[in-house]
């Protein structure tokens, strides 16, 4: 079954206005100063919020 009218461009393209992507936020990490997710221990040194958290591979 067709569409019986055509959907214009204006029509279209405001119904897919929230399907643009966003950036993702980085920040720096305090101890390092490596770019890394916000609420989570960074990759490179292992530090969350002043302590260490983790331990990563060759970085002991």
């Amino acid at each position: 079954m067709q569409p019986v009218t055509k959907k214009s461009k204006m029509r279209k393209r405001t119904r897919r206005s929230h399907h643009a992507l966003t950036p993702t936020a980085l920040i720096a990490c305090p101890q390092c100063g490596q770019a890394r997710l916000p609420h989570t221990a960074c990759g490179q040194c292992g530090h969350f919020t002043n302590t260490k958290s983790i331990s990563v591979p060759g970085r002991e």
